[in-house]
């Protein structure tokens, strides 16, 4: 009896080539999920390095500018229509253009390319006829707003370098203190407040309580007020308690920048005299053989 081994060979030969088709389609199909992966963890750090900017001035609160950043970053989280807002990073590049410039030279700024991210928050009122005046307008408004926080700043290292303490008993503190119990009892009630208007009676003491404390509270600050009227005009200036006037100041923040500017020049003057040297005598590898024989007879 003979068996027919081509039929069962080509049956076993269309098997192997399905699997190995399948396994190489397996294949590919890991191949793309990787490439997908890397790619979608490309982006994810791209987008972290592009979300992660760091800039700050600890101006301890005493300027309206981290409220006005927590806004702007509010409004540019939700913005979905593409536009550029105005936030910290403009204000870093704008500092950087005024360094570099000059105070006032805002039409300088607009047009140095180095700057040009100040640009991208006016680019929808660029029709408008008076877009440079209304531009240069909340460039020196917010700019003067930059130079408060950095003036608050320095103050605030300087008092620190010198130890200087405030008296908790000062009507200031007491003022300040009562303010942020005030604001933290507000806080505080706002979700039983809210339970009380859904029909939760037990709760309505206790919001008669916190409004009592609150009425205190309140009382308590008027008087710290009243006491300050005539405390604020007998105070000295914080310049002289920090023993550094406004100018002192302005020079100290940017003497630093100016310095850095001067070595920076200096290397570049290094540098170009050094080229002009290796040109004007240049080393051959003949010469120095040449040398080297000399020497050595």
């Amino acid at each position: 009896m003979k068996i027919d081994e081509s039929g069962a060979g080509g049956v076993c030969d269309s098997m192997d080539v399905d699997e190995k088709s399948k396994v190489e389609a397996m294949e590919v199909d890991t191949i793309n999920e990787s490439t997908v992966k890397s790619e979608t963890d490309v982006e994810s750090r791209r987008h972290h390095r592009r979300s992660s900017f760091m800039f700050n001035i600890a101006d301890g609160g005493f300027t309206e500018l981290h409220t006005i950043w927590l806004n702007e970053q509010r409004a540019l989280e939700e913005n979905t229509e593409g536009y550029e807002i105005w936030h910290r990073k403009h204000d870093y590049w704008l500092l950087a253009g005024v360094v570099q410039h000059g105070y006032g030279r805002w039409q300088d700024i607009h047009n140095d390319p180095r700057f040009a991210l100040v640009n991208e928050p006016f680019r929808g009122d660029q029709t408008k006829p008076n877009y440079l005046e209304m531009k240069n307008r909340f460039l020196a408004r917010r700019f003067k707003l930059l130079e408060q926080a950095l003036i608050i700043e320095e103050q605030l290292r300087r008092a620190a370098h010198q130890n200087i303490v405030c008296d908790p008993k000062d009507t200031v503190q007491s003022l300040n203190r009562r303010f942020n119990e005030l604001e933290c009892l507000a806080v505080a009630q706002q979700q039983v407040y809210a339970e009380a208007l859904a029909g939760n009676k037990s709760l309505v003491q206790l919001i008669h309580r916190a409004l009592t404390m609150m009425e205190d509270y309140l009382a308590e600050m008027k008087q710290d007020v009243s006491r300050l009227l005539t405390l604020v005009p007998r105070m000295p200036p914080v310049s002289d308690r920090l023993n550094l006037s406004h100018t002192g100041l302005l020079t100290k923040l940017t003497q630093h920048l100016t310095a850095a500017k001067q070595a920076k020049l200096a290397l570049l003057q290094q540098q170009q005299q050094q080229q002009q040297q290796t040109i004007s005598n240049p080393a051959t590898p003949v010469d120095s053989a040449a040398s080297g024989v000399e020497e050595k007879t």
